[in-house]
């Protein structure tokens, strides 16, 4: 059986915890660890849900608020449903093909 995963991004929730509220605060704290980022870069990676990240980046934000990985990254797993298909439910084949192939075009000479 296929399973379906997935994560939770809760940069923001650790954040307000730590007492951190804006991008712009996160900035200088990252670039005390080396990471220099731009402005828009740290409010991308606190308002959205990103698809890669650095481990260096991640590792400057676990230190900054105290936290291991998975306080920022929550994962989710759950089996995939199973795609029902039609059994016994398909229509009867007609009981004369003959009857519905086209008849054959007679082309006439002109007149």
């Amino acid at each position: 059986m296929k399973r379906k995963v997935g994560y939770n991004w809760r940069l923001r929730e650790a954040m307000a915890a730590h007492g951190v509220f804006t991008a712009t605060e996160l900035v200088p704290l990252l670039r005390d660890r080396g990471i220099d980022l731009s402005a828009s870069q740290v409010h991308r990676l606190v308002s959205g849900t990103p698809e890669r990240l650095s481990l260096q980046v991640l590792s400057a934000l676990c230190d900054i608020l105290a936290c291991t990985p998975a306080d920022l990254v929550a994962t989710t797993a759950e089996n995939a449903g199973v795609r029902k298909t039609a059994t016994g439910d398909l229509p009867a084949p007609p009981a004369d093909v003959a009857k519905l192939r086209p008849r054959p075009a007679r082309i006439l000479p002109d007149a």
